[in-house]
């Protein structure tokens, strides 16, 4: 008969696991197991091993037999014991073992790039660490004893009443905390809305937009029907029979450039009159450089308006936060979809950054990482100018990014010529609609907020080693 046991971890500090098989009674079951956990080097040279009372006790066996296992393995060299120290794994035993098979010699890595320049990461390298850790403490120690049970699916009150406020003076949001429901990003919004059957389709999207959505939407069987664009935003204008369209008004994804006032206003009488949905998609709305941010259009008409952001773009997307505003016919839907328990988002971090917001570094961080982006965006179209002044930047205005305009037919090349230079960027092309009628432009989305300070210098010289000439 097979026993398998745990030691006692309130007596050793650590857990143990051994089986005793084979033939022979327990004594001989026991030192044949211990044997084969140091012969394999799961026991390590040095392994405090329990002591023989609490072991004895784990393994409902008298004291004498797992004194006595443990005396014959000290006298066959296995196992050390000295006064205060404990009975250990000796420290030859891994000479013991049998010899290892020598690997064969993995090939040779491919080398990454050496300059990342790809859009949509902010600098890893700035993450607030300081403030986030006394955040992170003081909502340990402040939270109540049943943040430590099951989770609520519309997230931790504390964070959507810090979003509330937060979102109505920075975003220009109209909400109250029981309209917000916590989740752990836009994919995983989407993810919800669409493939938990709150949403169906088709959707309208902007004819230039991150592939990875169409995929989850195209995944959840919904069809998408591409908006073109133009300099005053999304042709809103275009919309039909869909039920809702998803935007992103506050700074076009990639191509830059807020929604007109104009084209605001007309979505929403769009809603309006069929009953449709606006989905706005606020991924990088409280980095504006230029003049004042751009508000929500969510502020327009809450009912017909689904706002969602995360703190992907601001903090870190290690900090898989994001949250949704709904119209209040939508929440139990939503949350019918999350699921009764919040499996996504850890409530620990839903706490920290309730914190984070409510104690004011998150705006203090904001602040700082927009004057820090800002000289980052000068620096490339002061680059441009001096080394290749017939590329213009656009949509730089906000963001993190910014799209580089090239001569007609070049942008392949240019982003070959990039990755033998060891740049990681993406083409214009990358982001396109396999389905719109708009024009098709060439050029480069350069994100100029991933490397890090020191990083940055280099990237930018070896970008403008690898644009086309006039």
């Amino acid at each position: 008969m097979m026993d398998s046991w745990v030691n006692s971890a309130e007596r050793i500090g650590s857990d143990l696991h051994l089986e005793l098989t084979g033939p022979g009674g327990r004594r001989a079951a026991l030192i044949r197991a211990l044997r084969d956990a140091v012969r394999s080097g799961r026991l390590a040279p040095g392994t405090r091993l329990p002591p023989y009372r609490s072991l004895a006790a784990d393994l409902g066996v008298a004291r004498n037999t797992v004194a006595d296992a443990y005396a014959e393995l000290v006298a066959e060299g296995w196992l050390t014991a000295r006064q205060g120290s404990g009975t250990r794994v000796a420290e030859r035993a891994g000479l013991l073992r049998p010899p290892a098979r020598v690997p064969r010699k993995a090939p040779p890595r491919a080398r990454g790039p050496r300059h990342d320049l790809t859009q949509g990461t902010p600098d890893a390298s700035s993450f607030p660490r300081t403030a986030w850790l006394a955040s992170y403490r003081r909502a340990l120690q402040q939270a109540p004893n049943e943040v430590f049970g099951p989770g609520d699916p519309a997230g931790r009150i504390e964070l959507r009443e810090a979003l509330a406020e937060y979102l109505a003076r920075a975003r220009g949001v109209r909400t109250e905390p029981g309209r917000i429901v916590i989740c752990s990003g836009f994919a995983h919004a989407l993810r919800l809305l669409f493939g938990g059957g709150v949403l169906r389709g088709p959707l309208a999207v902007e004819a230039y937009g991150l592939g990875f959505h169409r995929e989850i939407l195209a995944a959840a069987g919904v069809r998408t029907m591409p908006l073109p664009l133009d300099e005053d935003g999304a042709r809103v204008d275009r919309l039909g029979r869909e039920r809702a369209v998803l935007l992103t008004p506050a700074h076009q994804f990639p191509t830059g450039g807020p929604l007109h006032p104009a084209r605001r206003s007309a979505v929403i009488d769009w809603a309006r009159a069929r009953g449709g949905l606006l989905l706005e998609d606020d991924y990088d709305g409280e980095f504006r450089y230029d003049r004042k941010p751009v508000g929500a259009v969510q502020g327009l008409d809450p009912e017909h308006v689904i706002h969602i952001g995360s703190v992907s773009k601001s903090l870190s997307p290690a900090v898989r936060l994001g949250w949704m505003v709904l119209p209040e016919r939508y929440v139990d839907a939503v949350l019918a979809a999350k699921g009764d328990r919040e499996a996504w988002a850890s409530v620990l971090d839903q706490l920290s950054l309730a914190d984070f917001v409510v104690s004011g570094a998150y705006d203090r961080h904001v602040r700082r990482m927009r004057q820090r982006y800002r000289g980052r965006r000068d620096r490339l179209v002061a680059a441009l100018a001096e080394h290749a002044p017939h590329i213009e930047a656009t949509g730089i205005a906000a963001g993190l990014h910014a799209v580089l305009r090239l001569p007609p037919g070049t942008e392949a090349s240019t982003v070959k010529a990039a990755s033998w230079q060891g740049i990681a960027l993406d083409g214009l092309a990358a982001f396109r609609h396999p389905d719109t009628d708009m024009a098709a432009g060439d050029g480069l989305v350069v994100g100029y907020a991933t490397p890090s300070e020191h990083a940055y210098g280099p990237a930018l010289e070896a970008l403008c080693r690898a644009l086309p000439p006039p």
